[in-house]
């Protein structure tokens, strides 16, 4: 997407190079996998790619036969096939970078490769791909989605055994385990959810063990209440610290729970000041949200459609599934199979183990090449947090001796650390403008139109 805002922005030429390893640009890696099983976590209306059109989404999605003749006010709470939402990010590919017509300034080039390294290279810089090859820049946009799931103890000797599966994303379900037998999830958010829903439609009928610090699956989408109540009048949330607002929420939470409504209402009302309370809070209170918070949000903020829970739970209710609340002390081979031991000194066995712990979030322990090398030469420097990139508001990329990077951008899990909130469409379709407006040198009239001040070849 910050491709194509700087193609539909830019009134200047403009060549755009889309480096992507998967060769299928705008898929991803969470739109990419082809089962219509994986449904969108959240509904039609809160998914247009396309911060000023609000409405993109579900306009496209009335030109599909199967959605045609449903209404608009039902078609805006569906949870729409991530596959679909795939084909919907390739269409606007498609229009606006790879058939854009003769009026269009900007050109695009697709290469499928891996970039390893970045080096300055007169006004620009080089792009070294894992091939040997390079492309010249004079602006280079990271926006490397998120990372793997990062290393369990006695994982790595366990990389080329046939029942270990390191990534979720991994193509994992020609190696399934006879009916009797066990697999095992580590992790019980997105990621596990998605591996259940999976099993469940794969007809695989054996025991799933799900393991996690907390034991919690996500929650389910639901109808609210209105509650004025919150954020109280005259209060700026961002000016109470972590200790107060824990408190604050901790209240309003209780007083939902009086009513009978569901207390996550308070994190949705809490979604509009996310990203200007975490700006305010301290490095310390970052640091204890992430640690002692964030699985708790986690559970309430990033919910799952209604009829996806109903599936998960019930595997449990079958007995199918056990949910553990453990820490993961060790994985081991154990012959054809691994052992995942459990810092209660319990062990699980499975005949197929997967790591959905979730993505990796420190940035000094990435196994990205790419990254590794801008961090060993000081091109990128780590937020104060360790969670992501360095940067300013504008989302240029801030180096190690703390000066802007001439070249540099970031967008995307990559500025966790800095806005907590970038992992959602809402936040990723904005920061993806915000990109290519900086990128072009661009600024907003008060009609909102973009005024470009400056060329550059990307």
């Amino acid at each position: 997407m910050c491709a194509v805002n700087l193609a539909r922005l830019s009134h200047h030429p403009l060549h755009v190079v889309v480096v992507d390893d998967r060769g299928s640009v705008g898929r991803g890696v969470a739109y990419g996998v082809r089962r219509p099983e994986y449904l969108l976590n959240v509904a039609a209306r809160n998914m247009s790619a396309l911060p000023d059109e609000p409405d993109h989404f579900l306009l496209w999605l009335q030109t599909r036969a199967e959605f045609e003749s449903t209404p608009k006010v039902e078609l805006r709470e569906r949870f729409i096939p991530r596959q679909v939402y795939g084909d919907y990010l390739r269409s606007i590919v498609q229009h606006h970078l790879q058939s854009p017509g003769e009026l269009a300034v900007a050109t695009s080039e697709f290469v499928t490769g891996v970039a390893v390294d970045v080096e300055p290279s007169g006004s620009g810089c080089l792009v070294h791909l894992q091939d040997g090859s390079l492309v010249e820049a004079d602006r280079v946009v990271l926006a490397t989605g998120n990372a793997p799931p990062a290393p369990l103890p006695g994982s790595e000797e366990l990389l080329e055994h046939p029942a270990w599966v390191g990534n979720p994303w991994q193509a994992w379900e020609n190696r399934l385990p006879p009916a009797d037998g066990t697999i095992v999830i580590l992790g019980t958010g997105l990621s596990a959810v998605d591996a259940i829903v999976t099993l469940r439609e794969l007809g695989w009928l054996g025991r799933i063990h799900a393991v996690s610090r907390h034991g919690w699956l996500p929650h389910a989408h639901f109808r609210g209440i209105e509650y004025p109540e919150f954020p109280p009048a005259g209060i700026d949330l961002a000016e109470l610290g972590l200790a107060e607002l824990r408190t604050l929420v901790a209240e309003h939470c209780a007083a939902l729970h009086d009513r009978n409504a569901n207390p996550a209402i308070i994190v949705d009302k809490l979604r509009p000041h996310t990203q200007r309370i975490w700006s305010g809070f301290t490095t310390d209170e970052r640091l204890t949200f992430a640690r002692e918070l964030a699985a708790r949000w986690n559970v309430f903020r990033h919910r799952i459609a209604p009829v996806i829970h109903a599936q998960v739970t019930g595997s449990q209710l079958t007995g199918q599934l056990t949910l553990h609340a453990a820490s993961i002390a060790t994985v081991a081979a154990a012959r054809d199979r691994v052992d995942v031991t459990m810092d209660d000194g319990a062990t699980l066995s499975g005949d197929l183990v997967i790591n959905a712990t979730g993505p990796s979030t420190r940035l000094t322990a990435t196994r990205s090449v790419l990254l590794r090398n801008l961090l060993g030469r000081g091109l990128v420097a780590p937020d104060a947090t360790d969670m992501g990139v360095r940067v300013d508001a504008d989302h240029t990329v801030v180096d190690g001796e703390g000066e802007r990077s001439p070249w540099l951008l970031a967008v995307g899990p990559l500025l966790r650390g800095t806005y907590w909130e970038t992992v959602a469409v809402p936040e990723l379709r904005s920061q993806a403008r915000r990109v290519a407006e900086t990128v072009l040198g661009a600024a907003h009239d008060e009609h909102g139109d973009v005024q470009p001040q400056l060329e550059y070849m990307i």
